[in-house]
């Protein structure tokens, strides 16, 4: 059994206080004209479906075609929820028959289906949220619109010798200036309450829907960005344990080797040949203090203690203090979550390594800071430019490693320069 993909859900636009109005009106007024047939064809179709179930194959036949209607029903519904309430609904993934189900196992997955039950749902439940929405939305109008132009045609109401007006009733005179004062007075009332009154309505019928009919597509969401935020994590882990092994292969091992060799030698050298054993000697301390430098560097890829015990901010301003170019850090030091301070500070090391390798940089920039609740990192400097996120290299492994994390990174390096890499980790 498969499930089909949720469609993405794109923000909505702000709306003015007017046109919110006029599409709450239109949702609630309306949600009557489509929650009245999804009842009454849901109704139907459940009663004939279970009536006929002892009837071979017609009654599951039956409530296979209602579900199918429900859930064009509930696909309307969620169209007017993004359009007209400004609710942002995705759509669910309904299950979808595998490629080995058999005709009979394909043709009943509706009914297997969480989903086309909670559509059912929806259309039993929603008359009445709708019906409210609908009743408050007209009546709302109609005092507004009415009261406001009562004092136009009040003159063609007919009145009769024992006719009594409202505003007699409440004592406020039986002339029809005071007539019109009250009626005009509850127009204007009820224009005034108006937005309040029609957002209530539409709020409420809204709410029902979108439990019923976009909460799991919700869920499922989230579980399926999970998913993808874990196997990133993982990727981005494995390639950076494959690139530390290739690296520790290829540098400090290969140079601790040849550091072997040559104190063998000098060792042996030491009796015959004192001169040339001080002149291996020295170029052993130089492969010492160039294994110990390429160490230094491998170890920006794992987190320092200094990150643990002494937080982001000290961290990055000690990584900066020994770089070969000047870097300006600026960083807010408060205390941040253990994964959002590990995903910084790489972003930090990769690009401050990067910039050492192939910027040809003269001066670097780190700004840290807190936006939204997100940790904003930036790295900005004034070399010749021309980084890209190209596969298998350092900065997709980094983009990899944020993902894990729920992050993003930008990178934008024209030729030429300069050159800023930009990543928002979120801290909740």
């Amino acid at each position: 059994m498969t499930e089909t993909m949720l469609m993405p859900v794109v923000p909505l636009p702000a709306r003015s206080a007017t046109h919110r109005v006029v599409l709450d009106s239109a949702y609630a007024f309306s949600a009557f004209v489509l929650a009245l047939p999804a009842f009454v064809v849901v109704v139907a179709g459940l009663a004939a479906g279970t009536g006929t179930l002892v009837v071979a194959g017609v009654g599951l036949l039956v409530l296979v075609a209602t579900g199918y209607a429900a859930r064009g029903f509930a696909h309307v519904e969620r169209i007017r929820l993004r359009s007209m309430a400004g609710v942002a609904a995705p759509y669910p993934s309904y299950l979808r028959a595998a490629p080995g189900d058999g005709r009979v196992r394909a043709l009943l997955t509706p009914l297997r289906d969480v989903q086309t039950w909670l559509d059912w749902l929806w259309c039993l439940v929603a008359l009445l949220t709708a019906a409210f929405a609908s009743a408050v939305t007209v009546a709302w109008w109609a005092a507004s619109l009415g009261g406001l132009t009562y004092w136009f045609w009040e003159r063609f109401i007919p009145r009769g010798p024992d006719g009594t007006s409202l505003a007699q009733l409440i004592g406020l005179g039986s002339s029809r200036s005071a007539d019109i004062l009250l009626q005009t007075t509850i127009g204007v009332l009820a224009l005034l309450t108006l937005p309040v009154a029609v957002r209530f309505a539409a709020a409420t019928h809204a709410a029902v829907s979108r439990v019923l009919l976009c909460s799991r597509g919700e869920l499922v969401g989230r579980m399926v960005r999970m998913e993808e935020s874990r196997e990133s994590a993982h990727r981005a882990e494995a390639r950076s344990l494959r690139r530390l092994e290739r690296d520790i292969h290829d540098g400090p091992q290969q140079r601790l080797i040849r550091l072997g060799m040559d104190l063998g030698r000098a060792r042996r050298q030491l009796a015959d040949d004192p001169d040339q054993a001080a002149t291996t000697i020295d170029a052993a301390l130089t492969q010492t203090l160039e294994t110990v430098e390429e160490l230094r560097a491998l170890s920006r890829g794992i987190a320092p203690p200094l990150l643990v015990d002494r937080g982001l901010a000290v961290a990055v301003r000690e990584m900066a203090s020994g770089q070969a170019i000047p870097v300006h850090v600026v960083a807010e030091a408060e205390p941040l979550p253990p994964q959002a301070e590990t995903a910084a500070y790489f972003v930090v090391a990769e690009a401050l390594t990067n910039i050492a390798k192939h910027s040809q940089a003269s001066r670097a920039d780190v700004a840290l800071r807190v936006d939204d609740g997100r940790l904003v990192v930036t790295v900005d400097d004034d070399g010749r430019g021309g980084a890209q996120v190209a596969a298998g290299r350092g900065l997709d492994g980094l983009r990899e490693r944020l993902a894990g994390v729920d992050g993003t990174l930008e990178v934008a390096s024209p030729d030429g320069g300069p050159t800023r890499v930009r990543a928002e980790v979120p801290l909740g």
